[in-house]
This record gives C-alpha cells, sequence and structure tokens, in this order.
C-alpha cells in the first residue's frame, strides 16, 4: 500500500501524521509513505530526520480569514499548487491521501480527491481550520478529535476518533520520569510547558513563581521554549533547588508519566496526550489561534472538571500561584481531576484513525 501524508506549518498538524505513520507501518509493515510539505514549514526539518521519504511544495501562505488583497495571490498560488500536487500524485501513485492540517494539505487532499484517490482529513482542534472546512466538501471520510468539530462537518462521513497520540506517551512509568529528571518520589511534580516555541505569558508569569517555590512542597519543571530561556533565566537568577528550566524537552512522555499537574497551552496534541495519561491541568489558551480554537479545545476539559483554565489576558504570578497553592493543598481534588480526564482520553486513537485510513482502500475506483 502507497500512502500520502500532508501537514504542516505546526508540530500540532506534523505530530498527528508521524504518529498515524508509525502506527500504520506497525499494522502493514510493507507500507510505503510519500509526505508532502512545504520548503520553509517545521514539517522540512522534522520528517526527513526520521527517514520518511519527504517532498517539498513551494507556498505562498494560506488565505486570512477577512478580505485581503494578498488574498488574491494567494488564491491564485493555490490554484497552481493544485496542479504540482497533481504531479506529484501521479508520481508516487498513492492509494490513500491524508491531510493532518495546515494549508499545505489543502492542495494536496484536492488534486487526490480530483484524481478520484480516497481521501481523509484529521482535524485535531474543537473548532475546525479553514483548509478542512473547504476539504471536508471533497474528502472520502473525517476523523475528528474533538466532539464539538463534529457540527463543522458532513454527518455521513464524519468520525470521532479522539487524536493520536505516540505510543511513548502511554508506555512512559512515572519512576522513568523520575529518574531521568532527578526528581525525589515523595514531593509532587508541576510540568510548565508553553508548546515547542514556548509561551512568553507563562513565562513572565512562571518566572515569579518559581522565585518562590520555596513556598511550595512541590517540584517544577519548566520548558521555556528556546527563544525565551535565555531571558527566563536571567530573569530568574539562581534556579531554586526544587526547580529545574530547560529550553525544550525532547522526553516529554516521561516528563508527563511523572506529572501530578500541568500548566499547558490548550493545543489539541498536549490535551490529547495529557487526557490519556490523567494529568490535571491549568490551562492557559493562546489568544491568537484561529478562531480562537485553544480556548474552546480547553473548554472541553473545564467542563467535566479534568482542569482549570486562566485566560491569558487574566494571567499573572498572583493568579497562577494561588491556583497551584490551592490545588497541592487538596490532594483529593487533584485526583479527582485526573480520573476527569482520564474519563476523557483517548488512547486508542491513532490505531482507530490508522484503521479508517487502511479501510479507504474499498473506496478505489
Amino acid at each position: 500500500m502507497r500512502i500520502i501524508f500532508s501537514g504542516g506549518g505546526t508540530g500540532g498538524h506534523i505530530y498527528p501524521a508521524l504518529t498515524l505513520i508509525d502506527t500504520i507501518k506497525n499494522k502493514l509493515p510493507d507500507t510505503e509513505f510519500l509526505y508532502v510539505g512545504t520548503e520553509k514549514g517545521l514539517e522540512s526539518d522534522i520528517v526527513p530526520k526520521t527517514g520518511i521519504n519527504f517532498s517539498a511544495m513551494q507556498l505562498e501562505g494560506g488565505l486570512e480569514r477577512h478580505f485581503t488583497l494578498s488574498n488574491f495571490k494567494r488564491a491564485a498560488d493555490a490554484i497552481l499548487s493544485i496542479r504540482r500536487a497533481g504531479k506529484i500524485i501521479d508520481d508516487f501513485k498513492p492509494d490513500v491521501a491524508v491531510g493532518t492540517g495546515g494549508y499545505v494539505c489543502g492542495p494536496v487532499l484536492l488534486a487526490a480527491s480530483l484524481k478520484k484517490i480516497p481521501t481523509l482529513i484529521q482535524e485535531q482542534n474543537a473548532v475546525a481550520g479553514i483548509t478542512n472546512k473547504i476539504l471536508s466538501k471533497f474528502v472520502t471520510k473525517i476523523a475528528v478529535g474533538s466532539k464539538l468539530a463534529l457540527k463543522n462537518f458532513p454527518a455521513d462521513k464524519t468520525i470521532y476518533t479522539g487524536n493520536p497520540i505516540r505510543a511513548e506517551v502511554l508506555t512512559a512509568k512515572r519512576e522513568d520520569g523520575l529518574r531521568e529528571f532527578n526528581f525525589s518520589s515523595d514531593k509532587p511534580v508541576i510540568l510548565i510547558s508553553g508548546g515547542s516555541r514556548g509561551a512568553r505569558s507563562i513565562n513572565l508569569a512562571m518566572v515569579d513563581v518559581l522565585k518562590n517555590v520555596k513556598d511550595f512542597n512541590a517540584q517544577f519543571l519548566h520548558v521555556t521554549g528556546k527563544t525565551e530561556y535565555e531571558s527566563v533565566t536571567k530573569n530568574l537568577g539562581d534556579i531554586p533547588s526544587n526547580a529545574k528550566v530547560v529550553p525544550y524537552l525532547y522526553n516529554m512522555p516521561q516528563a508527563m508519566a511523572m506529572a501530578d499537574l500541568a500548566i499547558f497551552r490548550a493545543g489539541a496534541t498536549g490535551l490529547a496526550e495529557l487526557t490519556a495519561r490523567g494529568v490535571p491541568a491549568i490551562l492557559i489558551p493562546y489568544p491568537y489561534a484561529a478562531e480562537n480554537h485553544q480556548e474552546f479545545n480547553a473548554m472541553e476539559l473545564v467542563k467535566v472538571g479534568a482542569a482549570r483554565m486562566i485566560l491569558n489576558k487574566d494571567l499573572t504570578a498572583e493568579i497562577l500561584s494561588a491556583q497551584i497553592e490551592e490545588l497541592l493543598k487538596n490532594p483529593a481534588e487533584l485526583q479527582k481531576m485526573s480520573a476527569a480526564s482520564l474519563s476523557i482520553g483517548r488512547p486508542q486513537a491513532a490505531s482507530e484513525i490508522a484503521d479508517l485510513i487502511l479501510d479507504l482502500r474499498k473506496y478505489l475506483v
């Protein structure tokens, strides 16, 4: 079987695709893959390092969500890109094409659909992206990571699966994380991350929180993002003995395995991993996400009692510190949040979506 994957722009579009590729490899080892992305997106760096064949398309960018003159140029570029995608498809001859979001998957999935190749899109967020909304009229199947997204797509071809997460997120053990980061087993661990690039507002608030961590009977692992690390450590000064500050984590599964509380943005992949592990969370949604989708993502966890939410505009060190202190003093509440988180986790999502993709062969003309 030959499968094209396309998705890019952010890790939230790339890593679900890579997880699905790994899952399909386990189910059907002889499958051949081609990943189509952009020349300048993160995928052009991340995907080739995995050994997956990568083909880059030159694209100006996605359509803006309001009227601009640049949209005319981008629309013309999108039309031309469909032809370029069609050439890639003709050369690779896929049995199935899969899109995981980002404007690059638009021309690829549309070209595949026009050539009668079975197609699937995977929408991670509670509010669907513009590319997937357009593609939904053409593709064969749609897998959504949030029940809220069901209303954005045709009911007859849309399935709620949850979001695919890496297998190592599920298999990592708490003791592995404690040993990896040299943390004690007799104190709770708080994991702070604003995503792969960091979050300035979270970092600014955490600097003041970390200056007072001696007041907390806990251990802190703060992931700043590479571009923010220098400013955070400079403003923090001496790092307290019960805290670690790092620019990036290559071993996030181990960190999640030991976490008793997470302070996160509300990206769909991160939330899928937290709920699969049952980690209680304080969520601070990124306020400039398209259609404010991170706030909608966060609300799903808040409604079931799996998380607290602080809006970015309301975030201060005092408010964040008070939330942390309240939860640390109430282990029963943390346990209740953990159970609520597990109740909405979808650890089997990658396997379900992989089966949907493999099943698309029956739609081949």
